[in-house]
Order: C-alpha cells, then structure tokens, then sequence
C-alpha cells in the first residue's frame, strides 16, 4: 500500500525494507530513546526489525494496524516510519497514530506532512472517527507536529507510559472525524 503526499511518500513495509529500517533505528537510537522506551539489543538487529515487518503485515491483514515506512520523493531514501494501529470499531471507531524521523530531516514540516496523510488514510479509507495520540510534553517538536496536523490537545495523562526507568506524563492529542 502506498500513500502519496507532496514531498512524501509512505508505503507499508516489506521483508526486503529490514536492513534499511534497521540502518534508520541504529543511527537514531539515542535521538529517539529520549522520548521512548529503552530496547533491549536485540531490537536494533536486522532479525528483530524483520520480524516487525512481518508481524506488521500479519495486523495488516486483520485490519488492526497499518505502518508504513516514510521515504522522501526526491531520492527514495527511508527517513521514518508512522502507524496507525490499536484500531478500534465501533462502538469506539478508533485509533492511535505513532511516528519517528531520521532526526536529519527534523524541523522541516515532513513528519506533519505524514501525519495528515496517515490521517486522511484513517478518516477517508478505514473510516475511523477518532484518531489520538500521547506525546510527552517534553518532546515539544511531536506536540507542534500534532498541532500543526490539526489535532487537539485534550489533556494531561498522569504517568501513563514507563520510559526510561521512571512513569511519565503525555499528553492526549486528538483528532475527529468531522475535523477532518
């Protein structure tokens, strides 16, 4: 599956996508551990992202979860990845949307750009009526990110997510449906 947008292109990934993926993850293991989990080795392994990959496309398939990598137009080149997933049906018709990039390509309104693709994809094509999203309110460029994307900042959620060896607070965004 492919989604265009204008300097971007996100596509889902596939098995041969692994060494890349993972040549992504290693170089931006420090830049996005600040704001996420610790991983254990293992994970920065071509074998483990493999596996992701797979596993990716198996909740693909059962309509639970939709990833994509996020590669630039103008060279082909993999600088992300962004999901949709813990899709939900009715009564809730919901999801949370996640994304990380190749901290080189930061502060350039990329990741935004994927955001309202990946959106749109929910809104228009899985027909969703909710999409959220938790980010630390210390990770000031995700929070602008989502903004940016047109979400909402519903409120603070009291250490909800274990990163790092301590409980931290994120914020709930949101977006719905007749936003969109």
């Amino acid at each position: 599956m492919k989604l265009e947008s204008e300097r971007c292109f996100l596509r889902t990934l596939e098995e041969e996508d692994a060494p890349e993926l993972t040549s992504l993850i290693v170089r931006n293991k420090k830049f996005w551990t600040i704001h996420e989990p610790l991983h254990s080795p293992e994970f920065y392994t071509e074998k483990f992202q493999l596996k992701r990959i797979i596993e990716s496309v198996h909740q693909m398939s059962l309509g639970r979860e939709y990833s994509f990598g996020i590669f630039l137009k103008e060279t082909g080149d993999l600088i992300g990845h962004i999901s949709i997933y813990s899709i939900k049906r009715l009564p809730f018709s919901s999801a949370f949307i996640g994304y990380s990039l190749d901290e080189r390509f930061t502060r350039k309104g990329l990741t935004t750009e994927a955001v309202k693709r990946v959106s749109q994809f929910g809104f228009e094509d899985l027909e969703l009526h909710r999409i959220e999203a938790y980010v630390s309110p210390a990770n000031e460029g995700s929070y602008h990110v989502l903004e940016n994307a047109d979400y909402s900042r519903e409120g603070l959620l009291k250490e909800i997510l274990y990163i790092n060896g301590k409980w931290v607070d994120h914020y709930l965004y949101a977006k719905i449906e007749s936003e969109h």
